[in-house]
């Protein structure tokens, strides 16, 4: 066999609807963009979406939307993708880094009240793997200390905690439709937020810092004289960025919405024929806490193993491909500068292995992949031995 570790969903729905862009002839910042916000927000139950090309860019925007005096610190945890720290940086902030549980991988709460101090402004929680941060009691930390939070929902598109959708318990979500997410527009992202007067101000920084996008001078145009000649007008009051999403990425956006809870549902299950499978393999266990009781939307299954290289290589020559989500960032070169310690993250990231478990997965190839396991458990004991 040959099996992917990511693979996106996509079919005739998405293909019907960017023909729809094709025959419109409009393939940019459109009503399509607008279209899609719309229905995102109705959907996860907040009051303002905004479109743009990456999570990488909400969460930029996430923060530059509080105007935090450069220097201030913003709390992020030790295991996550570059992007959440990058943030912090593009922002002229400081990342202060915060340890992870050794069961569940996502932020620990009481390394987070450790290490906040009077010059923090902000937490970003990441539901590691789809993997929810405990809400309710961040939320309370926060408001304590006077910390906005900005839930970085890259791997947890469609999914819930405590029966309130991941993305509405912050000031601010911050959602990824990348190609191998839990849905994708090809890239993508959305910010969201329940207080449309902190997001409005954010449409002309997606947008090179034009307070009217072109597809809004087109329509405002149809009205005076005046109105139609001065059409092409526009004022650049701040320092935007090219950020936007487009009308391409929302016809896939919309149809790829309307599947996404089946598509949770498809990973749920997939994740359960794992978790059966791999409970009595020796040396092996599932990389975070899943839980599977109805409303979780979970990016990737992984496991742990003290023998990570020998099994990924052992999987890749039985033509099983996997990957590690993710290493600490205090060990990248570029955020050394802010190692505060963390040893549980630097401990267990060591043991990681991402597993295939996408949508198209096949009920063989999850079975294979486990006997896969198996064998090499049984053979590395036996080595030992």
């Amino acid at each position: 066999m040959n099996i992917r570790l990511f693979r996106p969903s996509i079919g005739q729905e998405e293909l019907d609807n960017l023909k729809g862009v094709f025959d419109r002839a409009w393939m940019g910042l459109g009503p399509l963009v607008s279209e899609f916000e719309a229905e995102w927000s109705r959907y996860i139950g907040c009051k303002m979406s905004i479109g743009v090309n990456s999570a990488t860019a909400a969460l930029h925007l996430a923060l530059t939307a509080f105007h935090f005096p450069a220097g201030k610190k913003v709390l992020v945890p030790a295991i996550t993708f570059a992007s959440t720290a990058s943030a912090v940086l593009y922002n002229n902030l400081v990342p202060v880094f915060v340890d992870v549980d050794e069961e569940t991988a996502v932020m620990d709460l009481e390394d987070l009240q450790r290490k906040i101090d009077a010059d923090c402004v902000a937490v970003i929680p990441v539901h590691n793997a789809g993997y929810p941060v405990p809400m309710g009691q961040l939320m309370e930390i926060a408001a304590r200390h006077g910390l906005k939070v900005i839930e970085d929902c890259a791997h947890c598109a469609g999914g819930a905690y405590n029966g309130k959708m991941l993305g509405t318990w912050g000031h601010i979500g911050c959602f990824s439709f990348e190609e191998k997410k839990c849905m994708t527009t090809g890239d993508g992202g959305m910010i969201c937020s329940d207080d449309p007067e902190l997001l409005e101000p954010l449409k002309p920084y997606r947008w090179v810092g034009i307070d009217k996008d072109t597809w809004r001078r087109t329509v405002a145009a149809e009205g005076s004289q005046e109105d139609e000649a001065m059409h092409w007008h526009y004022d650049i009051s701040v320092l935007g960025y090219k950020y936007n999403m487009n009308d391409v990425m929302a016809a896939i956006g919309l149809a790829q919405l309307k599947k996404l809870d089946a598509m949770n549902a498809r990973r749920r299950a997939i994740i359960g024929r794992y978790l059966e499978g791999i409970k009595n393999i020796e040396g092996i266990k599932p990389y975070t806490a899943y839980s599977l009781r109805g409303k979780e939307a979970y990016w990737f299954f992984g496991i742990r193993s003290a023998n990570r290289d020998e099994l990924m290589v052992y999987l890749k020559h039985k033509g099983i491909a996997t990957g590690v989500h993710f290493y600490p960032l205090p060990l990248h070169p570029l955020f050394k500068t802010w190692d505060n310690g963390c040893p549980v993250a630097k401990e267990i990231w060591k043991t990681f292995i991402t597993l295939p478990s996408h949508v198209e997965l096949t009920e063989e190839e999850i079975d294979y992949v486990i006997e896969a396991i198996n064998v090499f458990s049984k053979e590395h004991a036996t080595l030992i031995s």
